[in-house]
């Protein structure tokens, strides 16, 4: 449980963090908060030979505004998430997500940009990302490149970020004022991985859904956007047929393993209910504009 050698940097610049990438290649590891490769470290599952600390770079820092987007830096902790007010105005579900992320003293440390670049299937903020159809803002030696939070998941630990770059910033366009949203999670205990669960984002015009993203999280080996079962809550009043619809076109795409949060029968079937759950939540704050 003891991590092996390693040379640490702490870039005081972005530039300086990228060209110690540079230099190193597949021997350098950046680090944000963490939360999910220093216990990989311990395990032995990832041996860095180069740790690059991304903390002193404030460049990554802040939580703003450019148009009709939010503009998080990757360093932004879970605890800055849960007290911008900004973000509980315009993206409630954001603050929601990350107060069921682990507990006070991990999300004072941990990062967004953490929780969402290193592909880890458990983790909570890529599925909401997708469900906001954020961009995710990779910088490396050839520039900068926004890539859809939709595209970015490949497989587990497994995105579209190359060896040499970062991961600066999460762009998310404001959804509309009195939008519904919700994230419902199961889970075994507080600060645990979600058995499932599932984010929802949705507007209401004339007492029907007009428009829908739901995706869900730690039932497959990434974040799944669940477009069919979207597709058919749009013009419905989410009625419990509509619910039941809805949560069998999810376990329709689910592909949970079978570990110690349950069989994958059992994880299928309670990422329907977790569907099922946040779609009727976020109806209901949409038409009393909660």
């Amino acid at each position: 449980m003891i991590p092996g050698p390693f040379i640490y940097h702490r870039p005081g610049s972005l530039a300086e963090a990228l060209a110690v990438l540079r230099t190193h290649g597949e021997e350098a590891r950046p680090l944000a908060g963490g939360h999910s490769l220093i216990p990989m470290m311990k395990l032995r599952m990832a041996a860095p030979e180069h740790l690059v600390d991304l903390g002193a770079i404030k460049e990554l820092r802040g939580i703003g505004e450019a148009g009709a987007e939010i503009v998080i830096g990757a360093t932004a902790t879970q605890a800055e998430l849960i007290k911008s007010d900004r973000l509980a105005a315009k993206l409630p579900i954001i603050r929601e997500t990350a107060l069921q992320i682990a507990d006070p003293q991990i999300r004072a440390k941990g990062t967004l940009g953490g929780n969402v670049a290193n592909g880890d299937p458990g983790n909570d903020m890529p599925a909401v990302m997708q469900a906001l159809n954020a961009q995710y803002m990779l910088q490396g030696a050839g520039g900068e490149r926004a890539v859809p939070a939709r595209d970015f998941y490949q497989g587990s630990y497994f995105t579209a970020l190359q060896q040499d770059e970062i991961l600066v910033a999460v762009r998310i366009p404001v959804p509309a004022a009195g939008h519904g949203h919700a994230y419902e999670k199961l889970k075994r205990k507080v600060g645990d991985y979600a058995t499932a669960a599932t984010a929802v984002i949705l507007t209401v015009s004339g007492g029907k859904v007009a428009s829908a993203a739901i995706a869900l999280t730690n039932v497959a080996p990434t974040p799944l956007l669940a477009e069919e079962a979207a597709r058919l809550i749009v013009g419905t009043a989410c009625d419990a047929a509509t619910l039941k619809h809805a949560a069998e076109a999810a376990k329709a795409i689910a592909d949970p393993a079978t570990d110690g949060r349950g069989t994958a029968a059992y994880r299928r079937e309670m990422a329907g209910v977790m569907t099922a759950r946040a779609v009727a939540k976020a109806f209901a704050r949409a038409k009393t504009g909660a």
